[in-house]
């Protein structure tokens, strides 16, 4: 019977990893994807890595056949590593320039052509922060034009592959590193209360959160007027990409929208399937 050695706790910054064994760690990323369905091949091998070997120091394991070892012996840490995997770092209104030209240049025209009845899909909501500024924004904008009524059609849909966070997104409450972006007026008035302060009732009638692989499975039913997807695109390779945005143009209604991360951008023919509304905040319009 094979015996694996876990390294004191006092070595493992210090402790190093046998990086330079791409059998290994193709042979993890089998098992990762055979035993839990997660599609490691579509990422960016150099963001798998760098997260995996988190997750080795972190075991006090040196080689990917160790750490696929610590993964048979321990069931949590399959969780620990694909919560790691799945990159679950957000704030809300983060980037708060990119969601000041949403509103402003956005929001008005989906508005007038939907009356109201807005339907939004925020794609790899993580733990909802992203769903609950979009919920805000348009609800913000229903209250200045005295129209709050239209929302009964309107919904904020936020999906994601990781499971605890899709549970803290339901709960709807967020401590203070999550409000770092947050303008003032939208803290007072959708986020009242102490820490950890709660959604107020007004944005949790408009969001919902289901469990969605992004890469597996198609789109949730549409079509969608827009479709929110910020900071995630970054970590799948050119063809993956590619692959989402088609989904993408097709999942959205004619004339919707596609709002991107800042360093994200159009690649291949999603450049002839959108016109961008606002290049620099990344707001695209489907043609």
């Amino acid at each position: 019977m094979t015996t694996l050695t876990i390294t004191s706790p006092a070595a493992l910054v210090t402790a190093p990893l046998d990086a330079d064994d791409p059998e290994g760690l193709a042979r993890l990323l089998v098992k990762v994807t055979v035993e839990r369905g997660f599609r490691c091949g579509s990422y960016k091998e150099r963001c798998l890595r760098r997260r995996i070997a988190v997750r080795m120091r972190a075991k006090g394991v040196h080689t990917f056949d160790d750490y696929a070892r610590v993964l048979d012996a321990d069931a949590h840490e399959y969780d620990r590593l694909l919560d790691a995997l799945t990159i679950n770092v957000t704030k809300l209104f983060r980037n708060w320039d990119s969601w000041s030209a949403l509103a402003a240049k956005a929001l008005p025209k989906l508005w007038d052509v939907t009356g109201g009845a807005m339907r939004v899909w925020s794609a790899g909501t993580s733990s909802g922060e992203e769903a609950y500024s979009l919920a805000a924004l348009l609800h913000r904008h229903a209250e200045s034009r005295g129209e709050t009524a239209r929302l009964d059609g309107a919904l904020v849909l936020g999906t994601d592959i990781d499971r605890a966070s899709l549970a803290a997104a339901a709960r709807g409450t967020f401590g203070d590193a999550a409000f770092a972006d947050t303008p003032a007026e939208l803290r007072e008035r959708y986020f009242p209360g102490a820490l950890p302060a709660a959604a107020a009732p007004e944005l949790r009638s408009l969001v919902a959160f289901e469990h969605r692989d992004l890469l597996l499975e198609p789109p949730p039913a549409g079509p969608w007027h827009l479709i929110v997807c910020r900071n995630v695109l970054i970590y799948f390779d050119r063809q993956t990409q590619e692959v989402l945005f088609e989904r993408f143009h097709e999942a959205l209604a004619p004339g919707g929208m596609l709002f991107l991360g800042k360093v994200e951008t159009l690649l291949g023919p999603a450049r002839q399937r959108f016109a961008a509304v606002d290049q620099r905040e990344r707001i695209y319009r489907r043609l």
